[in-house]
């Protein structure tokens, strides 16, 4: 039961707006300086003074915070993670409204991070901060983990998530950003669905180098090291990873077909059926579905080269690759190898992070977590998926196996598209359902 709503602090859309006019640029903080990292955790001081007063607060990495709500128990707390640094901003977009500017308008707060992740960090401490005026104390422990660079490979997250291994504590549920309630989650299916991640690609950054002679470019040789790069890139392209549909992908088409009818639920309950089948007819569509399917590769830099008229005697690539649950970095690596098939092109782990286990959709977490949903969002079915974008539950999810990523915010197909693009904006009714969803989870929390 959620408490009278005279206990719920209004403007929440405000405090928002002014987080987001905070710049928490993690990626340039070498260039901002700390002072817009300072600048924020004096606002959060500000906005949620019973927060600070009541936990406790520990810093790792000069931006990982977590605090600690003593519960009526301390063995198997709950973990809820939000991030309250951003990407960077092209100041030559065109934005409706200044990124950085924190405008309410039209029923919604506009800017960075209004979806990724200040809005669910807005929600979640508010929820807190409305739970402690009520005088509530929760079952379990309650941490809050807020990281501030997880843009930025996510060291706080990290140092924090090591620290709480280290003193052995093993979370009961730990629920991070990542999936949301969304109008249609396929264009087969039709109706609203919490889609929540269970499981999470892993993330590898990889480079490709190949040398050459060089020299000068009016007498090219046959095999120059932009050659060799380009041919490799080519390959790659022309020979994916192979699709195959995981428990969780299955499972996700299970639960449309028990909540859809007609033509729908035909389409979903023969998806679920033949695995191998939708796995290609995924692959085929592109974009979003295929990277449900299978491990993605994607070149995102390239390098060579020092002048018009010089050929290079080095080149490289970046390829940042995300793996399906079930593939691993060391066979990822392997088969890269085989493809580009050059022995003069060197391919070179930069970093990496293994894909994720898949956590149940059968026990007391997801149950939690459903009936939170259904508390905020009734007119949305409560689905798994896998996780393609990578989070800071990454760090946690290797010793917690009920680990989970959703966000309680409305997003559509357009709000999506816009979180690190342009005009990423919230609904206010959004935050304010976010709000009651985790004052909801946070008091249904089993002893």
């Amino acid at each position: 039961m959620i408490e009278a709503s005279t206990s719920v602090r209004h403007d929440i859309a405000e405090r928002l707006a002014r987080m987001v006019r905070v710049p928490t640029v993690s990626a340039e903080r070498d260039i901002r300086g700390a002072e817009p990292f300072d600048a924020f955790r004096a606002l959060l001081r500000e906005l949620y003074p019973r927060v600070h007063d009541a936990l406790t607060l520990e810093v790792f990495a000069e931006v990982g915070l977590l605090f600690r709500w003593t519960g009526r128990r301390s063995d198997e707390p709950v973990v809820l993670m939000a991030h309250w640094d951003v990407v960077p901003v092209d100041e030559t977009d065109p934005w409706t409204h200044p990124p950085f500017s924190g405008t309410i308008a039209d029923g919604r707060v506009w800017g960075r991070g209004t979806l990724d992740d200040k809005g669910q960090l807005c929600v979640l401490l508010d929820a807190v901060e409305n739970l402690l005026a009520a005088g509530f104390q929760p079952e379990r422990d309650v941490y809050l983990s807020l990281g501030g660079d997880e843009e930025s490979h996510g060291k706080g997250a990290q140092e924090t998530a090591a620290m709480v291994r280290e003193r052995g504590i093993r979370p009961w549920l730990v629920l991070d950003e990542g999936g949301a309630v969304t109008d249609a989650p396929l264009p087969i299916v039709p109706l609203p669905a919490a889609m929540v991640g269970v499981a999470e690609k892993g993330v590898l950054t990889l480079r490709l180098d190949a040398r050459g002679a060089g020299g000068h470019a009016s007498a090219p040789g046959r095999e120059l090291a932009t050659t060799r790069i380009a041919r490799a890139v080519r390959r790659l392209q022309r020979h994916p990873f192979p699709a195959r549909l995981s428990t969780s992908s299955r499972a996700m088409f299970s639960h449309f077909a028990e909540h859809t009818e007609g033509r729908p639920r035909r389409i979903t309950r023969a998806l679920a059926g033949v695995p191998p089948v939708t796995a290609r007819v995924l692959a085929v569509l592109g974009g979003e579905p295929a990277a449900m399917v299978r491990t993605t590769v994607a070149v995102t830099m390239l390098a060579g080269g020092t002048a018009s008229n010089v050929l290079p005697s080095q080149a490289s690539a970046t390829l940042n690759v995300r793996l399906a649950p079930g593939d691993s970095i060391a066979n990822a690596v392997a088969r890269i190898r085989r493809v580009i098939r050059d022995p003069q092109v060197s391919v070179s782990v930069v970093e990496g992070t293994e894909a994720s286990p898949e956590s149940a959709t059968d026990n007391a977490q997801w149950a939690l977590i459903r009936s939170a949903v259904s508390e905020t969002y009734p007119e949305a079915v409560t689905v798994p998926y896998v996780q393609m974008s990578a989070t800071d539950s990454r760090y946690y999810h290797v010793f917690s196996p009920a680990t989970y990523r959703f966000a309680p915010l409305l997003m559509t197909q357009r709000q999506r598209d816009a979180i690190h693009g342009v005009d990423e904006v919230v609904t206010i009714d959004s935050l304010e359902r976010g709000e009651r969803f985790y004052r909801h989870l946070i008091r249904s929390i089993p002893a």
